[in-house]
C-alpha cells in the first residue's frame, strides 16, 4: 500500500511518478523499495490520468451505495455493474494496486 501512497503524493505534489521518485519519497518514510514492485508499479501507472482513477474509485462506493438506499430495481443493478466496468476499462491496472 505504501507504494500506492508513494506514486498518489507524487501525483499531488506534481511530480514526474518515475522508479527514483518512488524509490526516494518510500526511502524518506523509511520503507526498504522492492525494485520490482516499484517498477510494476510505475509501469501499471503508465497512461493512467491518476486525478480522474481516484475520482472514479470515490465515486464507485457511493454509486453502488444509491441503489440500495434509493430504491432502484434489483434487475436494474447487474447491468448498472456491467457498465461500470466496461467504462473503467483502463483502470484496472490501478485497481489491482488496491487489492
Amino acid at each position: 500500500m505504501e507504494y500506492v501512497y508513494a506514486a498518489m503524493l507524487l501525483h499531488a505534489a506534481e511530480k514526474d511518478i518515475d522508479e527514483k521518485t518512488v524509490s526516494a519519497i518510500l526511502k524518506a518514510a523509511g520503507v526498504k523499495a522492492d525494485d520490482a514492485r516499484v517498477k510494476a508499479l510505475v509501469a501499471s501507472l503508465a497512461g493512467v490520468d491518476i486525478a480522474d482513477a481516484m475520482a472514479q474509485a470515490v465515486a464507485a462506493p457511493a454509486a453502488a451505495a444509491a441503489p440500495a438506499a434509493g430504491g432502484a430495481s434489483e434487475a436494474a443493478a447487474p447491468e448498472e455493474e456491467e457498465e461500470e466496468e466496461e467504462e473503467a476499462g483502463g483502470f484496472d491496472g490501478l485497481g489491482s494496486l488496491f487489492g
